[in-house]
Parts: structure tokens; sequence; C-alpha cells
């Protein structure tokens, strides 16, 4: 198998986007107002996801493309969760309290740079704004830096709810790791994740990139073997994007001479495939694996499992509403981005302007809906049922979708999905080129739209 996933992975390394939404966020634009947003969130009746960006880090990780806020002192926190606090009160006051909170997630930048005490009292914000459900089902997380976070905030996080832990882990090389700034030891992670697992975590995640400068296929089979042996319920697999020109430190820090070629990257990302599949890892698809017992996989396998801006999730049909600089909401049929610079996040709220500081945003037509609901589909169940779709929006799926279902064909020679009479079946090799399957029915780009994505394997 390995030599007809190497050949098509030649021929489908092009660029693309990831679809954490559609219409991607390059479609979005800076007309979109307040009243829509409002209109929607006070309409909709679905329960709630919550994500809460934390900006900051105490130094940069060359790599990183996140959004981030560089401050070794924590001076910056302060009034920012301030300003924080008060987004949560504007659109805690616009929801129903019949809605129940059903997923929570803090994010970054680093989450746990801000102390014991800012976490405990953003929380209990939170709490008071919002009808957070602690059931056994619903899914409190947060990512970490196992560098700066400490035992005294993982055993605050788990008495406050947090029951699924995320750690920024990418490479265990010590020479990847000082070319990308971000140095911690086998040792560290494994001592944190024991207490983690002391503490009751239920679902713990590593994020790893490949792509990485110094990085080798025999280099990171060490780093994979050492996954293997701590045993996350859930690793990403995330193919590093070299894009100086966007990228302040990596134009800075990394050089294009250091950084594996395309051949070492397929044979890393093979090698990663082959060792969790081995190892009692479910392949989700695009970059995400799960232990075979995990939620995850039983998502996908129900046909229960969605994809939004934290990647993939088990809670369909919830509201996501994004609070703080950058934060992004997608309700009922809007698309919504805050502001993502940190002085105009805060001075919105320091002068005490109407609402929240929505910076872009897009009100989806019925057929961007129809699209995404089809894109959707295949990243994340790898079947779509033409019955389903036509019963949805009252349309004849062969008919409507002609132009796709040609171009599809090339793709069902190569093996990566069966066309059958009335459904698209992904295969398993073709869960590796996702992004490409869904690209076929991608409107802005028929349309010939340029965007500047990552590559999609």
């Amino acid at each position: 198998m390995n030599s007809q996933i190497l050949e098509l992975l030649h021929k489908y390394d092009k660029v693309g986007p990831r679809y954490t939404s559609y219409p991607t966020a390059p479609e979005w634009t800076s007309d979109f107002g307040l009243e829509s947003w409002q209109k929607a969130a006070v309409a909709s009746e679905n329960d709630i996801s919550l994500y809460f960006h934390i900006p900051f880090c105490r130094s940069a990780c060359y790599y990183c493309a996140c959004n981030i806020v560089i401050s070794p002192n924590g001076a910056l926190s302060e009034p920012y969760l301030m300003a924080l606090q008060k987004e949560i009160k504007v659109i805690g006051k616009s929801l129903s309290p019949k809605r129940k909170v059903k997923q929570l997630h803090f994010g970054g930048g680093t989450p746990t740079y801000i102390s014991e005490a800012q976490l405990k009292t953003l929380f209990e914000q939170i709490n008071q704004n919002f009808n957070l459900d602690f059931a056994p089902d619903s899914e409190f997380s947060i990512e970490i830096d196992p560098r700066i976070t400490t035992f005294l905030q993982l055993k605050l996080l788990r008495s406050l709810g947090f029951n699924r832990l995320s750690l920024g882990v990418q490479d265990f090389d010590a020479k990847v790791q000082v070319a990308v700034n971000r140095i911690q030891s086998f040792e560290m992670i494994a001592e944190m994740l024991d207490y983690c697992r002391e503490l009751g975590f239920e679902s713990i995640n590593f994020d790893l990139i490949y792509g990485l400068p110094f990085q080798s296929p025999e280099s990171f089979k060490e780093t994979l073997n050492k996954v293997i042996k701590l045993n996350p319920d859930r690793i990403a697999l995330f193919n590093y994007a070299h894009l100086p020109s966007l990228r302040p430190f990596q134009k800075a820090h990394i050089q294009e001479e250091f950084l594996p070629n395309t051949q070492q990257k397929i044979a890393i990302f093979l090698e990663a495939l082959k060792s969790f599949s081995e190892n009692d890892y479910e392949f989700i698809g695009m970059d995400h694996f799960s232990k075979k017992t995990d939620e995850l996989c039983r998502a996908r396998t129900t046909r229960s499992l969605h994809r939004n801006f934290q990647g993939y999730t088990t809670k369909a049909g919830l509201d996501l509403f994004g609070l703080g600089m950058t934060s992004i909401s997608s309700i009922s049929n809007i698309y919504t981005q805050n502001e993502k610079k940190l002085n105009r996040y805060i001075e919105h709220f320091e002068s005490n302007k109407a609402g929240i500081p929505i910076e872009k945003g897009v009100l989806l037509t019925r057929e961007d809906l129809l699209r995404r609901s089809i894109i959707n589909k295949i990243l994340c169940h790898g079947l779509v049922v033409f019955a389903e779709i036509e019963q949805e929006f009252d349309l004849n799926f062969e008919k409507h979708f002609a132009t796709e279902l040609l171009q599809l064909k090339d793709l069902e020679l190569d093996g990566l999905i069966i066309l059958r009479e009335n459904q698209i079946e992904i295969t398993y090799i073709g869960r590796v080129f996702l992004r490409n399957i869904a690209m076929i029915f991608d409107a802005y780009l028929q349309k010939g739209s340029q965007r500047l994505f990552s590559r999609t394997v």
C-alpha cells in the first residue's frame, strides 16, 4: 500500500483549504454587520460550544502560525482578561439560559500562561453568564504547553470541570526542538501525562508536526516510538506550513535549506501512518488519529462526527461562539471573526462600544449551506448519500452536481473514492486526500479564487 500512497502523494500534493469552515475565511468580508450576528444568535435554540482565545505566550515557537502575543512578564494579560469578561457578559445576556453549554475550549497562544487565580476568575465569569452543562457527555478542554503549565494549574482545571487536554509535543528530537525554540524533554512530558491521568482527565491529545527543520524519517521514527510509549488517546499530526512571507518568526529563524524535502516529508508521514495503525489508532482522516475505544473513533463510525475551528469534534449541532481576539463563531448560517489586533479588541470594550468587536463575517447562501453539508460529510464520515442531501435541500443530486461527479471519476480511478449509484464512499487511502476530494465541491475554487493555503498532504 505504501508504494501506491507514495505515488498518489506526489500527484495530489497541492495547496488547498483545511475546511474548518465553508466558505473558508478568505471569502468573508469586513462589511458584515453586528445586527446579523445578533439576529442569528438570538434566533437559534441550539445548545452551545464556547471557545476562548488566550493569545499570550512567554516565548515564540518559530513554526507557529497562530494569532499570538509574546509577553514574557504577563503585563498585558489583565486588561485583556477584563475585556474578555465584558464580552462574556455581552454574549451571555444575548442568549436564552435554556441553551446548555455542552462544549468549552480554551485555546491560544498558551491558556495556562495566565495564573491559577486568573483561570479561576475567568471560569467563574463563564459559569455565571452561561448555562454550563457538567453532564458526563459534555466536553471541557484546554490546550497546554508542558513547559509552563504547573501541576497546581492542572489540579485546578480538573476541579473546575475540565476533562480533556491537548499537549503541544511537536517533536522529541533535541536538534529539532532547538531549531524551533521549543525545548521540552520526554521525561517532562511523561511526568505531566502521568499526573493528568492521575487527576482523571478522560482524553489526552498530542499535537505533532512534521516538516520541521532538521527532521528526517529516522529522527521522527524515534519521536513516534516515544509517543506510542506514552499512549495518548488522540494524536493530531500536522503538516508544517512554511510561509515566511506571512509569518515573521519563520522568516527570521527558519532557513528553508534545513527543512526536509518533499520526499522526506512523505516518508515521515507514511512512517507515522504505519506506526499509529499498528498500535491501535484509527486514522480518522486528514491529520487526526484516535484510539479505537475513543469517542472520536466511535463518532466517525456512527456518522455523528463534526468539524469546526478546533478540528474534529463529537459535538455536532452546536452553535459555536468564539470569544477573545481573532476568535471565530459559527452560528446557524453565519460565520464571524473578532478583531485580530490585541489593542483594537481591548479598546472596543474599554470604550464601551455596543456588541462584540466583529472584524469580518459572512452570511451563508443556500448554495453555501448545501456545499458545506457535503464537504462536512466527506471530511467527517467518508460517505455522501445522495438521498440525504436531496431530502435536506430538495434537489436532484446528480443533476445539481453533474460537473463535480465527472471530476470525481479521476479520483475513483486512483482509488480514493468509490462512486456508487446513490453515494460517494471514501476509501481508506482516500482518507489521506480528504482535502483534495472536498475541493471538488468548493464553488469558490471553481470560480478561480486564488488564496494562500497550506499544502494538502
